[in-house]
């Protein structure tokens, strides 16, 4: 069962991060913001000028008392010990900001806007170093671990993109929709084809495999090998659209939040982790480079037709309500999954140890 935390907002949380001390930030519709201990008491509340969504926050990954939140078009910086007056605003994306990711040496802060924008700011001199963009809503923006100069994002065009600071335009572009074979996506009569519009990027903390969530309720696993990334597996997760993908600090363990109103709990392990020591070969690539007598008899088809039948999750949350985000904190010496969804309080759910 949950444990709610309440009283902390007014209005539908849209967003959640947790620092490393285990203090929980949460933004919501209006421009709230709450700070909660880990027992889900409320440690401190900002009402953030214009009322404005809060969509994004996220904690410095070197300083944990520092927290970034992006509301409209503006980012404000917050010290969590005296919360009030923002310490600094950013004004510098255009359109609304739907995410924000700060690098691990918190030298660099990317936020993707409504416009497809990514506006990636240069934190020592507080200006922008880099404009990168999708040609239709940026939903998701992230940088990698282990790589600070490296990030990934997706959007609302279907494209999920790898980029380089050095670099204006991608290093390498996937489109989710070009992906799909017939195959690959039974659809049944009369249902209709959701177009696989990306809402959300995690990446594992070795900083080289990475998850989307999509419209079409996929999960798609991600492997970045060098300038370029291959999809690695692939499986349904959710009847409706995947809101929300995190991977938890443990090697392969990643959560899914879904309009469905679920929370699942994936290890993909067993699926990536065989194959950190060699290169990676999709399977298209495996297809391909099959010889013509393999691939007639059938064995390689049957390895794609069940890559989706063997992925299942080790834990599924029927939490009843459309997910707006999901983090992971340690409360009282167990992980907990944190769920934000229409509503002004946040659910706690225990999870199973790795």
């Amino acid at each position: 069962m949950a444990v709610k935390w309440t009283g902390g907002h007014s209005s539908s949380i849209l967003c959640l991060n947790v620092n490393t001390e285990g203090l929980v930030a949460s933004g919501a519709e209006r421009g709230e913001l709450t700070l909660w201990d880990g027992g889900g008491t409320p440690a401190g509340q900002l009402q953030l000028p214009k009322a404005d969504d809060v969509t994004s926050v996220v904690f410095s990954p070197r300083c944990p008392t520092r927290l970034y939140t992006s509301h409209g078009e503006t980012i404000s910086l917050l010290d969590v010990r005296s919360l009030k007056e923002p310490v600094e605003r950013f004004h510098v994306n255009e359109e609304e900001i739907n995410c924000l990711s700060v690098n691990e040496t918190d030298s660099f802060l990317a936020a993707a806007d409504d416009s497809g924008a990514i506006k990636v700011m240069d934190l020592e001199n507080k200006k922008v170093s880099r404009s990168l963009r999708h040609s239709n809503i940026c939903s998701s923006v992230v940088f990698r671990p282990q790589r600070p100069q490296s990030l990934v994002s997706c959007g609302l065009d279907m494209q999920v993109m790898l980029w380089n600071l050095q670099k204006a335009r991608p290093l390498w572009t996937t489109n989710l929709q070009e992906c799909e074979t017939e195959e690959d996506s039974p659809q049944s009569a009369g249902q209709f084809f959701n177009p696989p519009l990306a809402h959300s990027l995690s990446v594992a903390s070795c900083g080289n495999i990475f998850g989307c969530g999509a419209q079409d309720g996929k999960v798609r696993i991600f492997r970045v090998t060098g300038v370029k990334f291959e999809r690695e597996l692939e499986f349904q997760g959710h009847s409706l659209g995947v809101s929300q993908v995190l991977f938890m600090p443990e090697a392969y363990w990643l959560l899914t939040g879904g309009n469905d109103g679920k929370v699942l709990l994936w290890d993909v392990s067993s699926d990536v982790g065989k194959q950190q020591k060699s290169p990676a070969k999709s399977l298209q690539r495996r297809k391909a480079q099959a010889p013509a007598s393999t691939r007639k008899d059938g064995k390689l088809n049957e390895v794609a037709s069940n890559e989706h039948a063997r992925v299942l999750p080790k834990l599924t949350i029927e939490h009843g309500e459309k997910v707006n985000w999901i983090s992971c904190a340690e409360i009282k010496g167990s992980k907990r999954v944190l769920v934000a969804d229409q509503s002004s309080s946040a659910s706690v759910y225990p999870l199973p140890e790795p």
